[in-house]
C-alpha cells in the first residue's frame, strides 16, 4: 500500500483551503479595482501575485500527493521541479521587491514575502529527495511546507488587503 493513501485527507482538507484562499484573494482584489490604480503595478506584482503563486503551489502538491502513482520517484520528480520552480519565483519576488516605488519593504516584508517563502520552497526539494526512500520523512516535511506556504499565503493576503484598505483608499490626510 502506498504511503500517500494515509494522507489522503491531509491533502484535501489543505489543497480545498487552498483553492478557496486563491478565489477569496481574487475576490479581494476585484473589490478594491476602482482604487487599484493609486498603487504602483510592482507592489501587486512583489505582494499580491505571491500570494496566488504560494496558495497555487499548495494546491498543485496537494494535487500531485493525491494522483495514485505507480512509483515514488514520478512524485518526487514533479515535486522536485515545483521546488525549484518556486526556489526562482522567490528570487524573482525578491528583485521585485527591490523595485518598489510607492512603498519601501520593512524586515517583516522580507520575511514573510522572500525568507519564508525561499524556505518552504527549499523544505519540498529536500523532501522530494528524500520521498522515493524514506517517505515518511518526505510525507512530513512536504505537509510542513503546505502549511507554512497556506500561512504564508494567509497573512500575506491579510496584510495586503489591510495595507489597501488601510494606507491606500484613505482619504488624503488621513493616513498614519
Amino acid at each position: 500500500m502506498s504511503p500517500l493513501i494515509a494522507w489522503e485527507n491531509f491533502y484535501v482538507i489543505v489543497g480545498s483551503s487552498a483553492g478557496a484562499l486563491t478565489g477569496l484573494t481574487f475576490v479581494a482584489v476585484t473589490l478594491i479595482r476602482e482604487d487599484r490604480a493609486r498603487v504602483a503595478s510592482r507592489g501587486i506584482a512583489a505582494f499580491t501575485t505571491p500570494t496566488v503563486v504560494h496558495f497555487g503551489a499548495v494546491l498543485f502538491v496537494a494535487a500531485v500527493l493525491s494522483a495514485p502513482w505507480p512509483a515514488l520517484w514520478l512524485a518526487a520528480l514533479i515535486l522536485g521541479l515545483c521546488g525549484l520552480a518556486g526556489v526562482a519565483y522567490t528570487g524573482i519576488v525578491i528583485r521585485r521587491l527591490r523595485r518598489v516605488e510607492s512603498y519601501q519593504p520593512v524586515l517583516e516584508d522580507w520575511l514573510w514575502y522572500a525568507l519564508l517563502p525561499l524556505l518552504a520552497y527549499i523544505v519540498l526539494i529536500v523532501a522530494a529527495l528524500l520521498l522515493p526512500g524514506n517517505a515518511v520523512l518526505a510525507l512530513f516535511g512536504t505537509a510542513a511546507m503546505m502549511v507554512l506556504l497556506l500561512f504564508l499565503g494567509i497573512h500575506n493576503a491579510w496584510d495586503t488587503v489591510t495595507y489597501l484598505a488601510v494606507d491606500q483608499l484613505a482619504p488624503h490626510g488621513e493616513q498614519d
